[in-house]
């Protein structure tokens, strides 16, 4: 017979084995973005937190994607655990794996996502990238505000216009 204390003893190990996975994943992603634009390191550093996210989708005219990442606060060093849902509709067909970038401009910006975590955006154009390679925007689009967002893609083509609707929240299980 295991006891509940063995239980959340299990649980404890699998949410921190699921943070540690989350945070070298981040780092991972961090360089790639990194070496695409290293300006970006200065943005980061000096920011007062940043987030990453890696998400996976499907489309074909309507589309869905979900990930994981978490948010660094730079002050207290914390990091939120998160996940974040997409769904889409418009002439679009592809398979994407894609990182992403936020840079926040402020410590109000960022609290302001985490708690809240919402987006909604609307966008058109084509991103690719090659299999083995990524492909990343130079550009940033201020899409949350207060914040500074990028987008790398890898081994997968995403393209049309769509409208798409973005749901940050912070995952319960993992903070």
């Amino acid at each position: 017979v295991m006891s509940l204390a063995t239980g959340n003893s299990f649980a404890a190990d699998d949410k921190a084995k699921k943070q540690g996975e989350i945070r070298k994943v981040t780092q991972s992603s961090l360089q790639k973005f990194y070496k695409i634009d290293p300006s970006l390191k200065t943005q980061v550093d000096k920011a007062p937190g940043y987030g990453v996210f890696t998400t996976y989708g499907l489309s074909f005219l309507i589309g869905g994607a979900g990930g994981k990442g978490l948010v660094h606060d730079r002050a207290t060093k914390k990091d939120s655990f998160m996940s974040m849902a997409q769904a889409s509709a418009g002439v679009q067909i592809g398979a994407s794996e894609s990182e992403t970038l936020i840079v926040f401009k402020t410590a109000k910006s960022m609290h302001d996502f985490v708690s809240s975590g919402w987006e909604l955006g609307a966008g058109g154009g084509a991103s690719a990238g090659a299999q083995g390679k990524t492909s990343g925007s130079a550009t940033s689009e201020s899409v949350i505000t207060g914040a500074l967002y990028y987008t790398l893609t890898k081994n997968g083509l995403q393209a049309g216009g769509a409208m798409a609707g973005t749901k940050f929240w912070k995952d319960g299980a993992l903070n």
